[in-house]
C-alpha cells in the first residue's frame, strides 16, 4: 500500500528513530554511610517506584521519559536514595493519532529501559553497595492502570 496525500487517510508505513538519549536528572544519596560500614543492619527493605511521561517537543519531535526512584532503607535508617530521570528524544511520522499515545508511554519507556537498568546498577554498585538489578517492567500495564486513573479523574490527555 502506498502513501497518500489526500486528507483521512493513514500511512501505511510508520518512521521512528531515536534522535537522542539522556540523563535529565541524576541523584545518589548514603546519608548514613558511617553507620552502615558493618552492615546494611536488619530488615533491609527496597522501595522502588516508576513513572512514565512524554511531551511533544516541536512537530514530529517527543520526549519520552522514565522517572525513576529507589530508596533502601533498614534499621538504622536510609541506605541510599537514588533519582534518575532517564529520557529520549523521537522522530515520529507517519503514527496514528490514537497510537501515539501508547507509543510514547510504553514502547518508548520499553527502548530506553535498558539504559536506565544499567545506570542504576552502575551507580549503586559505584555508591559501594551491591548492584541494584531491576526488573523487567511492564510499562503496557503501567499504561492501563494510568488510563483508569485517568478516566476515574477525567483529566484528558496523558501526554503532557
Amino acid at each position: 500500500m502506498a502513501d497518500t496525500d489526500q486528507p483521512g487517510d493513514v500511512p501505511s508505513s510508520p518512521d521512528i528513530r531515536i534522535t537522542a538519549q539522556f540523563i535529565r536528572d541524576l541523584s545518589f544519596e548514603s546519608p548514613n554511610v558511617l553507620k552502615l560500614i558493618d552492615g546494611p543492619g536488619g530488615n533491609p527493605n527496597l522501595q522502588l517506584e516508576v513513572n512514565v511521561n512524554a511531551r511533544n517537543v516541536k512537530q514530529g519531535l517527543f520526549e519520552s521519559v522514565i522517572d525513576l526512584k529507589a530508596e533502601a532503607i533498614s534499621d538504622q535508617g536510609t541506605i541510599y536514595d537514588l533519582e534518575l530521570i532517564y529520557g529520549g528524544l523521537f522522530a515520529v511520522s507517519n503514527v496514528p493519532d490514537n497510537a501515539l499515545e501508547p507509543f510514547l508511554l510504553v514502547n518508548c519507556p520499553s527502548l530506553l529501559f535498558p539504559f536506565v537498568r544499567r545506570l542504576v546498577a552502575d551507580i549503586t554498585r559505584e555508591g559501594g553497595f551491591p548492584p541494584l538489578f531491576l526488573d523487567p517492567i511492564d510499562f503496557a500495564a503501567l499504561y492501563v492502570q494510568r488510563k483508569k486513573t485517568q478516566q476515574s479523574n477525567k483529566d484528558g490527555d496523558l501526554l503532557n
